[in-house]
């Protein structure tokens, strides 16, 4: 059996729009500042899928759905991550799991965790578990101006 590892970022402004929705995990944060992006900018879907592309040597988010794609426009990361999910195992890379940490201050995500979780899973097919963590006022993501995530995916092909 092979094993392959892929790590994932991605990073967002906060958005001056009061009608953009804040979507982490693929779950929607209500009263929560949106992010900045392209499509919903879901910076753990995205994370995650570069991770999983990563690992399969698929390239990244951005070579794929490029924001220059009207197509992409607004549209849900848990999508495109499953888009994501299907081309590894296309490839013959089965998602083992994903391990993400998610840097911001506020909102706190402890009581979105398990939503956040189970619905990257359902569209991965496999475990994934998010990590908040607090940027302890460090940087721009320690001013509150922004979502940053890390993700490990590992893959294997039997």
């Amino acid at each position: 059996m092979a094993i392959r590892v892929g790590l994932g970022f991605d990073v967002h402004p906060f958005s001056d729009d009061p009608e953009r929705r804040l979507v982490l995990g693929g779950v929607v944060l209500p009263g929560e500042r949106g992010l900045a992006g392209h499509s919903d900018a879901d910076v753990v879907a995205h994370a995650v899928a570069d991770a999983l592309l990563g690992a399969a040597g698929l390239g990244d988010l951005g070579e794929l759905f490029p924001e220059t794609d009207m197509a992409w426009k607004d549209a849900e990361s848990l999508t495109l991550l499953a888009r994501a999910a299907e081309l590894v195992r296309g490839a013959g890379w089965q998602p083992v799991n994903v391990d993400g940490a998610v840097v911001l201050d506020a909102p706190r995500l402890a009581p979105h965790r398990r939503g956040m979780e189970e619905r990257l899973g359902r569209a991965v097919g496999a475990p994934i578990t998010v990590k908040p963590k607090r940027a302890e006022a460090l940087g721009a993501l320690g001013r509150g101006e922004g979502v940053a995530c890390w993700a490990v995916a590992l893959v294997e092909r039997p």
